[in-house]
């Protein structure tokens, strides 16, 4: 079985009794996920899907590499614009990342999706049977207020669901799926997480790149239970170890 483990902001740990799979670590201010790859012998996959400073840590290059506590050399998955702009050797990248294209080795593999950002989303199929989704910073980034957007509101929608309708004719079914719920869009924070599960079956959901509003999320999972009854919604607790995550309480 794959577990998920949430670290901060818009970094999971998943691991399986062959992998460790990390996907966009930033910070890990408890120090867990430091704790979990000095101990393990297992393969370690670190994702990032975009260059976004939120997204990825300079760090990860270090790791089995001069790092003398993370001694395991992990294999790099990086988007195109990481190696781009980050200025990452290819000689350190397993595989970079660009959407529509799809990564497989002996214990997993990888489906990219393009972003209505910049980058990748990553949908993982795992050897036992798991099923997990990250979007990195694919949204419906429906902002009513202000500049944010290149595009019209409209043309941000058909983007995002052309991409959720993309991964549901490759997997219609997710074990795990990890999505942003970003309280800068206001009331419309949860209508790219209500889209994706009105088309895509998911056992159990996990927010992301939340900024700390734990509270909120907190009210908005326990709204999304009672609409998604099939679905477990997961909310990390502020201070709880990176193992443990909480339910909403009714």
């Amino acid at each position: 079985m794959t577990t998920v483990r949430y670290i901060y902001h818009s970094c999971f740990v998943l691991e399986n009794d062959d992998v460790v799979v990390v996907i966009d670590y930033w910070k890990d201010p408890m120090g867990y996920l430091h704790d979990i790859l000095s101990k393990t012998e297992k393969t370690v996959y670190v994702f990032v899907s975009h260059f976004h400073e939120d997204h990825y840590n300079p760090e990860i290059l270090t790791w089995g590499n001069g790092d003398e506590r993370i001694t395991v050399q992990p294999r790099l998955m990086l988007s195109y614009d990481t190696v781009r702009k980050r200025r990452v050797p290819r000689t350190m990248v397993r595989d970079i990342m660009n959407p529509d294209r799809f990564y497989e080795d002996e214990y997993l593999r990888a489906n990219y999706y393009r972003s209505t950002d910049i980058g990748v989303a990553i949908a993982l199929t795992f050897s036992d049977g798991t099923t997990a989704f990250h979007s990195g910073d694919l949204n419906n980034w429906y902002f009513e207020q202000g500049d944010h957007l290149k595009v019209s509101l409209d043309e941000m929608e058909g983007m995002y669901m052309s991409v959720v309708r993309s991964v549901r004719a490759d997997i219609p079914h997710f074990t795990h799926v990890m999505l942003p719920i970003d309280p800068r869009l206001e009331s419309n924070m949860l209508r790219g997480v209500m889209q994706w599960l009105n088309k895509i079956y998911t056992d159990n959901f996990y927010p992301m790149h939340f900024w700390h509003r734990h509270t909120l999320m907190a009210d908005c999972l326990k709204e999304m239970q009672h609409l998604f009854v099939d679905t477990t919604f997961w909310w990390p607790t502020p201070l709880l170890s990176a193992y443990e995550a909480e339910l909403p309480k009714e």
